[in-house]
């Protein structure tokens, strides 16, 4: 299924462009420079391949009005973006034109440029070598706030992927999961996804019994069996916007020692959405959640970030982690998502998105995040 594009007008991403634009100047540089990937979908609706080696970038700088660098073969695809009608397009020929000296009029010759974070290091080494005073920083430390606040219309629709994602999960509970391989489980997650809309799914992660001592763990051929713990975190996008959601369930009857680990789990997801709110830092909501584990003993076993922002792209910035000291603002989304892992046992983890709302938090994951069991 091709990617949706999200339904923004030519106005929306020139203000978009607009705003990075005076971002940049403010923070001291001349200007921002976006590579295919999540930022440059954001700003221009454009949508091609990240890995493309051909260059193709968006120019932004303060009194000049921004300009897409494309191949020719692609110029056609890029002037029916959303935003093109907020573009000029200026386009270079394989083998008649070096695609850097195309870019470096666009350019103050000694100008430091936020340069988005996937940008390759080839063309970033072909723009000094035409212009050898130019400086980079990468966008996410220099522009951290691009795409982290997110307007109504945004909203709408990373609460329509969140829901996608809660109406999967209500129905792979009622399918069986004993004497499957987890890649049924998880093949399973991703017709489901597709079926209530989402047309890319990202990933469908099902550890069951130890293999959920894994956060990352991919799903394989591990048959599931009456007595394990199983671990699903799974996500993609909906109408260009993310969505992202784990809940662990048990298989048949759960032991004390395996409901304790997942209550502990469960409170301190709890902890970290009630700190959420206009004005707290990201490492207070990684502290909040981290305080239960850690009370409960299990500190050395909660290995990871208790959260990530999500978008046009399922993780992105804020990043709600220690060290993190950015101030939550009202339409940041973000994941809340602690985790246990006892490795040769199982792991636990419990994850809804949320957004920063006046005064508290939002979730937009609505399933219940009690123990489920299954067959």
């Amino acid at each position: 299924m091709p990617l949706t594009p999200p339904p923004f007008t030519a106005d929306d991403h020139r203000a978009r462009m607009d705003r990075a634009t005076r971002a940049a100047a403010d923070a001291g540089f001349a200007g921002v420079l976006v590579a295919p990937g999540p930022d440059l979908v954001h700003l221009t609706g454009y949508r091609l391949p990240a890995d493309t080696e051909r260059l193709t970038l968006l120019v932004l700088a303060p009194d000049r009005d921004p300009v897409l660098v494309v191949p020719a073969l692609e110029a056609g695809d890029a002037a029916h973006a959303p935003g093109a009608a907020a573009l000029t397009l200026r386009d270079w020929t394989d083998g008649r034109h070096d695609p850097y000296a195309v870019t470096a009029p666009l350019l103050d010759p000694k100008g430091r440029y936020a340069v988005s974070d996937n940008t390759w290091a080839l063309h970033l080494l072909g723009l000094g070598a035409a212009l050898p005073g130019l400086s980079f920083a990468a966008l996410t430390s220099a522009l951290p706030m691009l795409r982290a606040v997110k307007d109504a219309r945004e909203l709408e629709l990373l609460s329509a992927a969140g829901a996608a994602a809660d109406a999967a999960y209500e129905q792979v509970l009622t399918l069986r999961f004993a004497g499957r391989r987890e890649r049924e489980v998880a093949d399973d997650l991703a017709d489901l996804l597709r079926r209530f809309g989402h047309e890319r799914v990202d990933f469908t992660i099902v550890g069951s019994g130890p293999n959920g001592a894994d956060p990352h763990h991919e799903a394989g051929e591990r048959v599931i069996a009456e007595g394990d713990m199983v671990v699903m975190d799974f996500g993609g996008l909906k109408d260009g916007y993310g969505s992202d959601t784990t809940r662990t369930v048990h298989v048949g009857e759960a032991t004390a020692a395996e409901r304790h680990v997942h209550e502990v789990v469960r409170e301190a997801q709890q902890a970290g959405v009630d700190a959420v709110r206009p004005g707290v830092t990201c490492e207070d909501v990684d502290r909040a959640a981290r305080a239960i584990i850690e009370s409960a003993g299990y500190g050395d076993l909660f290995v990871h970030r208790t959260g990530h922002g999500i978008g046009v792209t399922t993780h992105e910035p804020p990043y709600i982690v220690e060290g993190e000291k950015q101030p939550l603002v009202e339409g940041m989304c973000f994941s809340v998502e602690p985790g246990i892992y006892l490795p040769g046992r199982f792991g636990v983890r419990i994850e809804d998105i949320v957004t920063v709302t006046a005064d508290g938090a939002r979730r937009l994951n609505t399933t219940d995040r009690g123990m489920a069991l299954v067959e």
